[in-house]
C-alpha cells in the first residue's frame, strides 16, 4: 500500500475555555458561585468587586488616625488623565442588577465626631455579638456530677459511664462489658457500676443513661410530675412489656393485657407521648443548612413577576488602571491573559444569571396554576418542554434548574421541583405526580384517626375524582412523603 498525504474537512465541536468556564458557572449553586469567585478575585488583579462588604467599613491610619480616603469602590482610579476613564465595553462591567450611580457624600459632609463609636439603630452599642458556645451532654452531665457526687472514687466510674453514652444519651455497653476492660487492680464489682448508672440516670435530661428505649421511657415516666398513680402504673407496664404493641397501635392486645377501657389506655398514652425517646438529642451539634433563593416570584397587576435576588449576584468590573496601563503597553504578557479571563467572567457571570431568569420565567409562565392555587394545581412538565421554549438543549436546563431556589408565596422550592412525572386521567389527559402527592397528603390529614384510610381506599378516592392510579402507586407516594401505613396512623 502506498503512502500519500490527503486533506479532509470535517466539523467538530470544541470546548473552548470561555465555554467551559461559563458551563461550570452555569452549574454551580449560589454558594459554590461565591466561594469559585472569590478565589478567582484572589487570582486576577484585573477583576475586582464592587459590592466588597468592607468596601465601606471605617479604616485606620498606621497612626490610629481614621482615614478620609474615600471607598475603593468609589474613588477614581489614579494614574494618567487618560486613566479616569473606565473601560468603555459592557463586558468589562457587571454591576447585577443595575449599576450603583449614587455618589457618596463628600467628606465636608461627613460627622466624624461619633465616628469612632459607631451605632447601630436598634442597638445601644455596636459591639460585636458573640455566639454562645455550644454545651454538649458530657459537659451537662459532668457538671451536674461535679455538684451533686462529692466522692472521688463515684466520681470517677460516673465519668466513666459518661464516655461511655452515645449522641442520644443511651449507654452502648453493658456494666458487664464496662467491668471486664477494666484493670483487675481497681477491685470493682458489678454493684458499684450499677449505683453509678443510678446516679447518673438521675441527672438532667430525664431518660439519659438508659440502656434500651424502654428502660429511656420509664426513668421519665417516673419523674414526670403531677401523673395519677393509676395511669402511671398503666404507663410503666406498657413501656416495659408491651412496648412492640403500643409502636404498632396494636390496642385490642393492649386493653386485653392491661384489662382496662379506652379511655384508661388513652390517658397513658398522653403519658407516653410526653417523653422523649431520644434525651440527648437537644444536646446535638447540628447546624440547620440555609438556602438563599435565586429567584423571587411575587403577585403583580397583570399576573406573576419573576426577578432574580440582588442580594446573590456579585457586581465585578475590570481595574480601571491596570486596564488603562496595557493600553498603553506598560503591561506584561501575563496581564494580558488576566484581562481576557477577566471580561470572560464578567460575560459568563451574566449570561447565568440571565439564563437562570429566561427559565424562571418559562417555568412561571407554564406553572401558574401552582403559584395561585398551591401544589394540587401542578401540571405535569419536563425538561423538553421549556429546552425547546427557550431554543437550549435539555442539559443546560437540567443545570440551571440544579441546586437553584425559587423563593414562592407558598414557600421555597429547588427549580427541579417543578418538573415531575404524569399520571393519565379518565378524561384522557394527564394529572402531575406532584399534585397527587399534595392531594394525597390532604386525604390523609383530614382522615378519620380511629378509621384512617388505606392504600387502596385513597387509590378508589383518587380514582372518583378521575385519576386513574394504582394502589402501589399510591403506596410509593406515600412512603416519599414520609405518611405511616394505616396501621400505624390508627389511635383510639
Amino acid at each position: 500500500m502506498k503512502q500519500s498525504l490527503q486533506l479532509r474537512t470535517s466539523q467538530h465541536l470544541a470546548l473552548t475555555p470561555q465555554l467551559q468556564q461559563s458551563i461550570r458557572l452555569l452549574q454551580l449553586s449560589t454558594l459554590e458561585l461565591h466561594q469559585e469567585l472569590e478565589q478567582l478575585l484572589t487570582d486576577n488583579p484585573l477583576l475586582e468587586r464592587l459590592d466588597d462588604p468592607l468596601d465601606r467599613s471605617l479604616r485606620l491610619l498606621s497612626d490610629g488616625a481614621i482615614s478620609q480616603q474615600a471607598p475603593v469602590g468609589d474613588a477614581p482610579p489614579e494614574g494618567p488623565p487618560n486613566a479616569q476613564e473606565a473601560p468603555a465595553a459592557d463586558a468589562d462591567n457587571y454591576d447585577g442588577p443595575a449599576a450603583d450611580t449614587e455618589s457618596t457624600s463628600s467628606d465636608a459632609d461627613v460627622d466624624w465626631s461619633d465616628a469612632g463609636r459607631s451605632k447601630a439603630p436598634d442597638d445601644e452599642d455596636s459591639r460585636p455579638q458573640l455566639e454562645a458556645s455550644h454545651c454538649t451532654l458530657r459537659e451537662h452531665l459532668m457538671e451536674q456530677m461535679r455538684v451533686t457526687v462529692l466522692e472521688m472514687r463515684d466520681r470517677a466510674l460516673v465519668e466513666l459511664i459518661i464516655d461511655a453514652l452515645d449522641e442520644n444519651g443511651y449507654l452502648e455497653e453493658s456494666l458487664e462489658e464496662i467491668l471486664a476492660r477494666l484493670p483487675e487492680e481497681l477491685e470493682l464489682e458489678i454493684d458499684e457500676l450499677q449505683t453509678a448508672l443510678s446516679m447518673l440516670q438521675s441527672f438532667d435530661p430525664m431518660g439519659v443513661g438508659a440502656r434500651n428505649a424502654s428502660e429511656c421511657l420509664a426513668l421519665q415516666i417516673k419523674r414526670l410530675p403531677a401523673i395519677p398513680m393509676v395511669t402511671r402504673r398503666m404507663a410503666l407496664a406498657i413501656v416495659e412489656n408491651h412496648l412492640t404493641w403500643f409502636a404498632q397501635r396494636d390496642f385490642n392486645k393492649l386493653k386485653k393485657a392491661l384489662l382496662c377501657d379506652d379511655e384508661d389506655l388513652r390517658e397513658a398514652q398522653t403519658v407516653i407521648r410526653q417523653c422523649n425517646p431520644h434525651p440527648g438529642s437537644a444536646f446535638a451539634s447540628d447546624v440547620s443548612d440555609y438556602v438563599v433563593p435565586d429567584v423571587i416570584v411575587k403577585k403583580a397587576r397583570n399576573g406573576w413577576q419573576v426577578s432574580l435576588n440582588n442580594d446573590v449576584m456579585p457586581r465585578l468590573r475590570v481595574n480601571a488602571m491596570y486596564a488603562n496601563l496595557l493600553k498603553q503597553g506598560k503591561g506584561e504578557g501575563a496581564m494580558g491573559a488576566q484581562l481576557q479571563e477577566a471580561k470572560w467572567l464578567i460575560k459568563n457571570m451574566r449570561q447565568r444569571f440571565d439564563t437562570i431568569l429566561r427559565v424562571a420565567q418559562a417555568i412561571v409562565e407554564r406553572q401558574k396554576n401552582f403559584f395561585s392555587h398551591g401544589a394540587v394545581a401542578m401540571r405535569p412538565l419536563v425538561l423538553r418542554e421549556i429546552a425547546d421554549t427557550l431554543g437550549l438543549h435539555e442539559s443546560t436546563i437540567s443545570r440551571v434548574t440544579t441546586q437553584k431556589y425559587m423563593l414562592t408565596p407558598h414557600g421555597m422550592f429547588e427549580l427541579k421541583y417543578f418538573f415531575g412525572s404524569h399520571v393519565a386521567t379518565e378524561a384522557g389527559g394527564e394529572a402531575s405526580s406532584t399534585a397527587i402527592r399534595a392531594l394525597i397528603v390532604q386525604l390523609t390529614g383530614a382522615e378519620d384517626p380511629k378509621n384512617p384510610l388505606s392504600d387502596s381506599k385513597i387509590a378508589d378516592m383518587l380514582g372518583e375524582q378521575g385519576m386513574v392510579i394504582a394502589r402501589r402507586t399510591v403506596a410509593k407516594y406515600r412512603e416519599a412523603l414520609k405518611i405511616p401505613p394505616v396501621s400505624l396512623r390508627k389511635s383510639l
